[in-house]
């Protein structure tokens, strides 16, 4: 079989399965690679207050749009599961389904975001120059978000359809078109944050409206096509439920960002709250390694489980555990190696933010060694159809373990506390995937099908 065939009813290697999923790594590389572009930008050419103000209010466009995580990889889970049966009219169906009630959704959603930006950005502590900055970013970025949230639905459903390579060819698309823009918009005609927030707007037309005409075109070679559906609250509500954990995961995220600001503008100010926004721009690249691969594997265990083919499902998770091992250690001291260089692309102008940014990140990326096997868990259990053991996982990691650990270890460590608050949230979280395994092996690998 040639390496253009790989097809998700193949019996899986690790050479295949590295393969396979590697378009989805691209694609989420791609994509925080392009989120870097718009960071240093405004860093560069608007300044630090207005750095700050895009990292203070970023959370809120970000939480609201994680309906489009949740609809992807739970409605993937779901159409893979169906494709996996032999119904493929009946996943086209549910495929459409998906996307109109996202697309549905973004508007929805922006309507309440540009009513309650401005109260929650003071709310956060911006006033002055930094909530100037914060609302004129953030009121475009939220009549963005029908295609940013179409966008992050694709990335899922393009490995679904067996084709993970055009939904990166989306990606780079939009990600060289945001790029270029941010160059143009900010660099050269000096438009601020306005000019970044286009560029971003415009490159999600990009990642989000053109898959659209792609998978209505019933003469390609996709595996889902989109067309003619009829709505099915059931299968809705079974996606939201299965894909919960993905939804808790970035709501979590978008939550614990904003009180990471709370706690950063109380101990280091302006300072903190920019150093903070450096290390999520720069994590993004190796975060993006554990999420591509997790949402690129997922699919296939669906698939499968679908075919009731329970020897391959122990298969794939197995090398999964092994290859996620080795990259874990390859990313913490890769990270060790590179942040001070990549921090000086953001701050170098500032030898005092400079210095607090490179300390801050060695702290953090300890967290790598562990958070891949706890992003796999939880993509694992959803691509089972498990969204409640996943959104248990997701839960437990992203909000709760770590809100308890942004304000407690701060009372001893200081500023250090915040900076391990991630270690040890993901460690907690570790204890809790491995029982998790331990616990549903037999049920969810070896049970007979109802």
């Amino acid at each position: 079989m040639s390496k253009q065939t790989i097809q998700l009813s193949d019996h899986f290697t690790y050479s295949r399965l590295v393969r396979f999923v590697l378009p989805c790594i691209g694609t989420m590389l791609f994509t925080s690679i392009y989120g870097i572009v718009d960071g240093l930008c405004v860093s560069n050419f608007v300044g630090k207050t207005a750095f700050a103000a895009v990292n203070l209010i970023m959370p809120l466009p970000m939480l609201i749009g994680t309906i489009g995580f949740m609809l992807g990889t739970g409605g993937s889970a779901i159409v893979g599961i169906t494709l996996g049966e032999g119904d493929e009219k009946k996943a086209d169906q549910y495929f459409s389904l998906f996307m109109i009630t996202a697309f549905l959704a973004g508007i929805v959603f922006t309507l309440i975001g540009l009513v309650i930006i401005e109260p929650v950005a003071m709310l956060l502590g911006a006033k002055g120059e930094m909530l100037d900055y914060a609302l004129r970013y953030g009121r475009i970025l939220l009549v963005s978000l029908p295609t940013f949230i179409l966008q992050n639905m694709f990335q899922s459903f393009f490995v679904t359809a067996e084709k993970p390579h055009l939904g990166f060819a989306f990606t780079v698309g939009a990600g060289c078109t945001n790029m270029v823009l941010d160059v143009v918009l900010v660099g050269m005609l000096r438009w601020g944050v306005e000019g970044a927030a286009i560029a971003t707007f415009i490159s999600q037309i990009v990642g989000g409206i053109l898959p659209v005409f792609y998978f209505l075109n019933r003469n390609n070679t996709s595996r889902l096509h989109l067309g003619k559906t009829a709505f099915n609250g059931r299968v809705l509500a079974n996606a939201c439920i299965n894909g919960s954990s993905e939804l808790m995961t970035n709501l979590s995220m978008s939550l614990v960002n904003i009180l990471y600001n709370y706690q950063l503008l109380r101990f280091a100010g302006e300072n903190g709250v920019a150093a903070y926004g450096v290390i999520m721009y720069a994590s993004f690249l190796f975060v993006a390694v554990f999420v591509g691969y997790a949402v690129g594997s997922a699919p296939i265990v669906s698939y499968h489980y679908g075919a009731r083919n329970h020897k391959e499902v122990n298969n794939l998770y197995s090398m999964s555990f092994r290859l996620i091992g080795v990259v874990a250690v390859v990313l913490a001291v890769g990270s060790m190696l590179l942040i001070p260089h990549v921090a000086r692309f953001f701050v170098g102008y500032d030898a005092e933010l400079l210095e607090l940014t490179t300390h801050a990140f060695r702290v953090f990326g300890l967290s790598f060694l562990i958070m891949g096997f706890n992003v796999y868990a939880s993509s694992f259990f959803t691509a089972l159809g498990d969204g409640v053991t996943s959104a248990l996982i997701s839960f437990l990691r992203t909000l709760v373990f770590q809100v308890t650990a942004v304000l407690i270890l701060p009372v001893f460590l200081k500023i250090d506390g915040i900076w391990l608050a991630v270690t040890a949230a993901e460690l907690a979280a570790l204890g809790v995937s491995v029982y998790m395994f331990i616990t549903k092996d037999q049920k969810f690998h070896y049970r007979k099908a109802a």
